[in-house]
C-alpha cells in the first residue's frame, strides 16, 4: 500500500504540474511574444516584486488561518488570473493580473513547502526514520513531477505556434545581432520576435486557462487537509495579529538566514536568465519563437530527472557535493554562452544549454528547499515565506535591468552573484556541521500520526502495489 502520506506527496506534484504546464510556458513567452515597450518582461518584474510584498506577511497569516491545502487553492486561482489576461495582452491586462499572482505565489509556494515538510517529517516518525532524509526525498519526488511541467507546457507551445503560416527564413544580418556578440537590447524589432496569428495566441492560453482551472480541481478533491487541526487550534487561541504578520521579519534575526540570501537570490537570477535572455537573445533570436517551446523541453526534461536523482542521491553526497557540481555546471556554461555567436546550423548547440542548467537548476530547486526545511523546522511558514521573498528579489533584479543591460553584463552579473554564492553558502554548512539544528519534538508529528491512523478506515485513495 502506498501510505497517505506518499500519496498526498502525489497529489501535490500533479496538481503543481498542471499549474505551471500553464504559467511556465508564458513565461518562457513573454520576453518573446509580449517583446512591444518590453511589456512582457515588465509584467514578470511585477510578478516577482508581488511575491516579494507577499512573503513579507501573507504566507503565515493564509497558513495558519487557512491551512496549506486551501492555501494552496487560492494561490492556484491567483495564477489562472494570469493565465485571463493573456488573451487580451496590454498594459491595463497583464499589469494587475501579475500583482495578482504575485500576491498568491508566495503563499501557495510557502503552503506547499509546508505541506511536503510536515508530511516528510510525519512519515519518518512513523518509520522511525530520520527526518531530514524522507522530507529530502520528497522534495525530490515533487520536483521530478513538477519540473516535468516546462516540457509539456513548452510542448504545447511549440506544437501551436508551429502552424503558423508567416514563418519565415531568418536573415544573415539579423544572426549578427544574435547571442552575447551584440547588445541584445534591439532584438525586440526583429520580425522573428513578432506575434504568431492571433487565433493561436487565443487557442495556447485558452488551453494554459483549462489545465490551471484544472490543478486547482486536483488540489480540492484529492488532498488530505493533513493540518486542519493546527489550524482549527491557532484559530481557536486567536494569536495577536501582528505577530503573526511579522512572523517573516522576526526570522531575519537568524544568521543562518542572513547567510542563505545570496544562495536564494542567485535562484531567481538563473532562472530569470534562461527565460529571459536565452530564450529572446538565443533561441528566438536566431531560431524563431516557434522553437522556444522545443528548446526549453529539454530544459524542462534535465530538470525533472535530476531533481528525482538529486532527491535521493543527496542522503549519500550530502548537499554540499551537489551544490557545487551545480555551481560549477553554471559557471562553465555562463562563460560559453560569451563566447558562443548562435547560428540555426548549430541546432544541437540551443539543447546543450537548457539541459545543462536544467541539471544545475534541479540542485538549487530541491536541495535550497530542503535546505530551509531542515535548518528552521519550528518556523517553517515564515522560513519558506522568507525564501520566496529572496528568490522573487532576485527576479525582480534581473527582470528589471533586462531592457536596458547589455548581455554581455547579465552574464557577468550572473557570474558575480554566482561566486558570491559560493562564498557565503560553506558558511551555512559548517556552522550547521559545528551546531546541528535539534529535529522538532517527535510529539508533534506523533498527533498527526495518531490523527491519521484514526481516520485510515475513511482512506480511498491509497493504491495496492
Amino acid at each position: 500500500m502506498l501510505s497517505r502520506n506518499f500519496k498526498n506527496v502525489l497529489v501535490v506534484s500533479i496538481g503543481f504540474l498542471s499549474l505551471f504546464t500553464a504559467y511556465g510556458g508564458l513565461q518562457s513567452l513573454q520576453s518573446s511574444l509580449n517583446s512591444e515597450q518590453g511589456m512582457g518582461v515588465a509584467s514578470l518584474s511585477v510578478i516577482y516584486a508581488s511575491i516579494i510584498v507577499s512573503s513579507m506577511f501573507l504566507p503565515p497569516i493564509m497558513i495558519k488561518n487557512l491551512g496549506c491545502k486551501w492555501t494552496i487553492v487560492v494561490g492556484m486561482g491567483c495564477y489562472v488570473s494570469y493565465s485571463l489576461g493573456n488573451l487580451y495582452p496590454g498594459w491595463y491586462t497583464l499589469i494587475p493580473t501579475s500583482v495578482i499572482l504575485g500576491l498568491g505565489g508566495s503563499p501557495l509556494w510557502s503552503a506547499k513547502c509546508t505541506y511536503l515538510t510536515i508530511a516528510g517529517n510525519t512519515q519518518a516518525d512513523k518509520e522511525g526514520k530520520k527526518g531530514s532524509d524522507v522530507v529530502n526525498m520528497y522534495f525530490g519526488i515533487f520536483f521530478f513531477i513538477f519540473q516535468s511541467s516546462a516540457v509539456w507546457g513548452n510542448l504545447m507551445s511549440s506544437l501551436i505556434f508551429g502552424q503558423d503560416t508567416n514563418i519565415a527564413d531568418i536573415p544573415e544580418e539579423q544572426l549578427q545581432m544574435c547571442g552575447a556578440a551584440d547588445c541584445g537590447l534591439n532584438n525586440t524589432s526583429n520580425s522573428t520576435t513578432s506575434r504568431p496569428e492571433q487565433k493561436l495566441v487565443w487557442t495556447l492560453v485558452g488551453a494554459y486557462i483549462g489545465v490551471g482551472v484544472l490543478a486547482m480541481l486536483i488540489i480540492s478533491v484529492f488532498l488530505d487537509n493533513i493540518d486542519q487541526k493546527q489550524t482549527s487550534e491557532f484559530r481557536e487561541k486567536r494569536e495577536p495579529f501582528c505577530h503573526t504578520f511579522l512572523a517573516t521579519f522576526r526570522l531575519l534575526k537568524d544568521r543562518r538566514l542572513i547567510t542563505l540570501i545570496p544562495l536564494t537570490m542567485y535562484s531567481g537570477f538563473e532562472q530569470s536568465f534562461l527565460s529571459g535572455e536565452y530564450t529572446k537573445n538565443y533561441v528566438t533570436c536566431a531560431l524563431g519563437i516557434h522553437f522556444v517551446g522545443f528548446v526549453m523541453m529539454s530544459f524542462g526534461a534535465a530538470n525533472s530527472l535530476s531533481s528525482f536523482l538529486f532527491g535521493r542521491l543527496a542522503r549519500y553526497t550530502g548537499r554540499a557535493p551537489l551544490f557545487f557540481l551545480a555551481a560549477l555546471i553554471n559557471l562553465a556554461s555562463v562563460i560559453a554562452l560569451l563566447l558562443w555567436r548562435p547560428h540555426p546550423n548549430q541546432l544541437a548547440v540551443f539543447f546543450v544549454f537548457p539541459v545543462l542548467w536544467g541539471i544545475a537548476d534541479a540542485v538549487w530547486q530541491t536541495q535550497t528547499n530542503a535546505l530551509y526545511g531542515v535548518l528552521f523546522p519550528r518556523d517553517k511558514e515564515a522560513a519558506f515565506a522568507n525564501y520566496r521573498m529572496w528568490e522573487s528579489l532576485g527576479f525582480v533584479i534581473a527582470f528589471a535591468y533586462s531592457t536596458f543591460l547589455c548581455l554581455e553584463y547579465k552574464l557577468y552579473i550572473l557570474i558575480a552573484v554566482l561566486v558570491v554564492t559560493m562564498i557565503t553558502y560553506p558558511i551555512v554548512e559548517w556552522g550547521e556541521h559545528k551546531n546541528p539544528t535539534p529535529p522538532v519534538e517527535k510529539s508533534v508529528y506523533s498527533g498527526l500520526k495518531k490523527d491519521f491512523e484514526k481516520h485510515e478506515k475513511n482512506i480511498v485513495a491509497q493504491t495496492q502495489l
